[in-house]
């Protein structure tokens, strides 16, 4: 095997962890015959998930140096053990009915694994493919997106044929089996692999572009473009994630669906996402990582606005589906783009970093998307409101990009100093 097809079965196995961490975000399909069997409200089963989402930010964060240290398999084995321990954990709580047990097992050891198992393939990939950064990197988050609709119907035929009290261990086995095998096709590249890519590209495929700055993680803390993109990201992922969680009542009150085809609306939304990922990740090899972002910011600066007058249910959903390619765009792409401006060597420690702008607009999206609604009283008002968190968001992806011109000037100056030392 070549060190070229080697890399594509690297990128196989990032899909492969993704699709599996991926199924948290099928936990809804969980809610109902949770409170059926165990009488347990609404609220407590909601804080799972919630749970989970912030342990995912927080060890991707904090966890970030530690995947460096160890590599990318050891990493993904340890996600899997962590993510299916989660899983049976949460099992156990289930045939004991006890809510804080499983708050332990899916919402904290699993979410742990989640981050883990998130940030590990993703840095590796950006460093297998310098040349396809976006391709490489929405394929494997792609996996994450399209993992939820997989595990939705999964955990249904599970529920049915095994029962509620077995799916979790049943899930645990999957899951396990898959990331295991995973985890060990998962390497880094070998030292020599950019002069490759390189000589590739010198006989006659574009070469890819020279990283802005090798930086380690406490250095990008103190750029201005690291907090920059940490608030494009996180404004995506708030509009994003506000209208996911209202995007059922808002259609039957704008466009006035009805309740069938809200919910028939809703499922295809996680295809849009995932066509997302890959779709904007793979254009940003072309358009560049700092252009693609802008884009992503007018496209949505359109669909917000335009939402609230929309009255036909055609148009509606098209511009919701439009809005759920940008969301899924802006995780996929961020990874290459740290590499473009950061370097590859931390990767993976500050892709954790920026990740905490999940945890926190996880929690921050719906609850914004709430406040709002309750105070104008209408979904016009609330759509309104992100409208301009978008027009921030793209005035940051201007500024990013003034501030990346202006150090790629300067450290083309004979007595400038090395890029690595600029702000």
């Amino acid at each position: 095997m070549t060190k070229t097809t080697h890399r594509w079965s690297i990128a196989a196995a990032a899909v492969g962890v993704h699709i599996s961490i991926g199924s948290v975000y099928a936990y809804s399909v969980f809610k109902s015959p949770l409170q059926q069997a165990l009488g347990w409200d609404p609220l407590d089963t909601a804080w799972a998930f919630s749970i989970a989402i912030v342990c995912l930010g927080l060890a991707a964060s904090f966890l970030g140096p530690t995947v460096e240290r160890i590599g990318p398999r050891r990493s993904a084995q340890l996600s899997a053990i962590l993510f299916c321990s989660g899983l049976a954990v949460a099992g156990l709580a289930i045939l004991l009915k006890s809510l804080p047990l499983f708050y332990l097992g899916y919402g904290v050891i699993a979410g742990i694994g989640t981050g883990i198992g998130y940030i590990s393939p993703v840095s590796t990939l950006v460093k297998w493919f310098p040349d396809r950064r976006g391709l490489a990197t929405g394929l494997a988050i792609m996996g994450f997106g399209f993992g939820a609709l997989i595990a939705g119907s999964l955990i249904q035929w599970l529920i049915t044929h095994v029962g509620l009290n077995m799916v979790f261990f049943v899930l645990a086995a999957i899951y396990g089996a898959v990331m295991t095998f995973s985890a060990r096709t998962l390497a880094p590249p070998p030292k020599d692999w950019m002069a490759d890519v390189l000589a590739t590209a010198a006989a006659g495929t574009k070469p890819p572009r020279r990283d802005l700055a090798d930086l380690d993680s406490f250095a990008t803390l103190k750029t201005l473009r690291f907090y920059l993109l940490w608030l494009m990201l996180f404004i995506n992922i708030t509009c994003g994630i506000a209208i996911i969680s209202v995007a059922s009542p808002m259609s039957q009150e704008i466009a006035g669906l009805t309740a069938t085809a809200a919910a028939t609306m809703v499922g295809l939304m996680g295809l849009f996402n995932g066509a997302g990922r890959i779709g904007w990740a793979s254009l940003s090899d072309h358009l560049g990582r700092p252009m693609t972002y802008t884009a992503l910011f007018i496209i949505q600066i359109v669909a917000f606005a335009l939402l609230p007058g929309v009255t036909h249910p055609v148009a509606f959903k098209l511009l919701l589906f439009l809005i759920l390619t940008c969301y899924g765009g802006g995780f996929a792409t961020i990874p290459a783009y740290i590499g473009d401006i950061f370097g590859t060597r931390r990767l993976a420690s500050i892709h954790g970093n920026i990740l905490t702008a999940w945890a926190a607009a996880g929690i921050a999206g719906p609850l914004i998307a709430a406040e709002v609604r309750a105070t104008t009283g209408s979904y016009s008002g609330m759509l309104g409101v992100f409208v301009a968190f978008l027009v921030v968001a793209l005035l940051a992806s201007l500024i990013i990009q003034f501030n990346i011109r202006s150090i790629r000037r300067h450290a083309q100056q004979p007595s400038s100093p090395a890029v690595t030392q600029l702000s």
